[in-house]
């Protein structure tokens, strides 16, 4: 089932436990009224395309004290969206696709955000999102007809743009839940077809981690087993410039959604709940430096 559906038929269950405060009438009625579909995109980027329509279905019935709200970093709702079209922006315009915004200047996200969010600050929230959403559906249109495997760049960051793109999906997902929990509503997880490749992502991830966190860890190998929906086994080398994995050192199991959100920087990683076994140190080495790579 499309994401953006399964938040529909999430949100149009009875909860007789919602305070009388609560936004969620108000978000219903607008995700009824104003669905849109996730963008048509290359079976690789489906992950952010979903994640995006997701964002937007919560974006549609924000009433205006909703977007003066203060989410996370200090941000409102409305800056909070700047911050995702100025670094979605950003790899459009590595990878061709139309950016909307104000003509970019500095290359690097945190620059870029607060360029855009000065910019988006002169205009109404709904102009925010609307361009937010039609430059993110470009981007989706644009990447269809290229290569996983074609090299895009986003804050200095050389990669295969099939990386980038699902980096993107996790911080989307990540902001619509903190976006979510201020609108005191639960939403549905992605699909296990979107959360599997995130979760891949985030697995790959974790040599570079532990090396950007000042520990190199060449020649040990983790057995990585994530539980629930979308979830797997990984044996990855944990030296970057490993290319095969060795016996296991260590071996740690935890919920596949838990994790993905550990990599995104939220939750406390000596409060993250895991299986450990092998090798402790090892093990909660990597869990206490998988948010390293984690941004606002």
């Amino acid at each position: 089932m499309d994401p953006v559906e399964r938040l529909y038929m999430d949100a149009m269950m009875e909860d007789p436990a919602v305070p009388a405060h609560s936004l969620r009438p108000q978000l219903l009625a607008g995700a009824r009224a104003r669905r849109r579909p996730a963008a048509p995109t290359a079976v690789w980027a489906e992950p952010y395309a979903g994640r995006v329509a997701a964002m937007d279905a919560l974006l549609a019935s924000a009433v205006d004290d909703d977007w003066s709200r203060v989410i996370v970093e200090g941000w409102t709702l409305q800056e909070l969206v700047a911050h995702l079209a100025a670094k979605d922006g950003l790899l459009a315009a590595s990878v061709g696709a139309p950016v909307l915004g104000p003509p970019i200047g500095a290359l690097d996200s945190v620059s870029r955000t607060g360029d855009v969010q000065a910019y988006e600050r002169e205009r109404s929230p709904e102009q925010t999102r609307r361009d937010w959403r039609a430059q993110a559906d470009a981007l989706c249109r644009h990447v269809a007809g290229l290569p996983p495997t074609t090299l895009a760049t986003l804050d200095g960051m050389e990669v295969v743009v099939r990386d980038h793109i699902l980096a993107r999906g996790l911080e989307t997902w990540v902001h619509t839940t903190d976006a979510a929990k201020m609108a005191e509503i639960r939403l549905p997880d992605p699909i296990a077809e979107h959360i599997r490749p995130t979760a891949d992502l985030c697995a790959r991830l974790l040599p570079w981690t532990m090396l950007f966190s000042g520990l190199d860890a060449a020649g040990r190998t983790l057995h990585l087993t994530l539980t629930g929906d979308g979830g797997g086994e990984w044996l990855l080398p944990l030296g970057v410039a490993d290319t095969e994995p060795g016996e296991p050192d260590a071996h740690i199991t935890a919920d596949v959604v838990g994790f993905c959100f550990l990599l995104g920087g939220r939750g406390a990683p000596a409060d993250f709940p895991a299986e450990l076994n092998g090798d402790l140190s090892l093990a909660r080495d990597v869990l206490n430096t998988a948010p390293a790579l984690s941004g606002p």
